[in-house]
């Protein structure tokens, strides 16, 4: 189980907020607002070595936060947020090793294999990550585009993953419902990406403890791998960053 970090950016701002939270006209609750900039963050996982990790632009004003963040560690970050067919080059030139991908490959709430195939062909599909991050309704998990708030069509199950890993080289998963929360993970979804997943798999959501790491270990299957954002130190919480890391790395 790998370690991804995360350098959430919210008006420019390294922040942790209630990914539920986030809507047009209004602030979205925030866990954490750092006073560090996304260049400190990126070079922190470079001394580390923790490549994959992601940097995520919540909505406008984020650009030139991110581009600090890449050109830190050009390579081994990837982005999302806003990425599109129109500009997904333009985001690996400035030093992203992947683009990630939600809201662009959707017309409406579903998916558009057309634009998939368009990002495929512009930039590769091992330079593709798609945002699979998905909120529980009516038994089912859905994907949530439009920074979490539109429920599409499409569920997250073993027919759905094996289709969309034909066209990308790794899967994004935000558990939305306890993202930000340190209230638990959602480990039915856990579970669920472990067993059906083809390609590597990042879960973010939830995670407060190392009996947290421990059990998305074990219910992973060692398959799945992490992001914690809220509950780390660094962000403002009680789990030690450094701790984490060494946890991961010998697990």
């Amino acid at each position: 189980m790998k370690f991804r970090p995360c350098i959430d950016l919210h008006n420019g701002q390294v922040k942790q907020i209630i990914g539920g939270s986030l809507a047009d006209g209004a602030e979205p609750e925030t866990n954490f607002v750092s006073e560090r900039s996304p260049a400190w963050f990126a070079d922190l996982y470079k001394r580390d070595e923790l490549t994959g990790g992601h940097v995520i632009k919540l909505g406008q004003g984020n650009d030139e936060a991110a581009r600090e963040a890449l050109a830190t560690w050009p390579g081994e970050l990837q982005v999302g947020g806003g990425i599109s067919v129109a500009n997904a080059a333009e985001w690996l030139d400035a030093g992203a090793a992947q683009v990630i991908v939600t809201s662009a490959v959707f017309k409406g709430r579903k998916i558009d294999q057309g634009r998939v195939d368009q990002l495929v062909s512009a930039i590769g599909k091992d330079r593709l990550v798609l945002d699979l991050s998905c909120r529980k309704k009516e038994g089912h998990y859905f994907v949530v585009t439009d920074r979490w708030q539109t429920f599409t069509e499409t569920i997250v199950d073993a027919e759905s993953l094996a289709h969309l890993s034909k066209s990308c080289c790794e899967f994004l998963v935000h558990g939305v419902d306890v993202e930000g929360k340190q209230q638990g993970m959602d480990e039915e979804l856990i579970e669920l990406l472990a067993a059906h997943s083809p390609i590597p798999c990042v879960y973010a959501g939830g995670v407060r403890s190392f009996e947290d790491l421990k059990k998305l270990n074990e219910a992973g299957n060692g398959r799945i791998d992490v992001t914690v954002g809220s509950a780390l130190d660094l962000f403002g919480g009680a789990l030690s960053y450094r701790d984490v890391v060494d946890y991961c790395r010998i697990h």
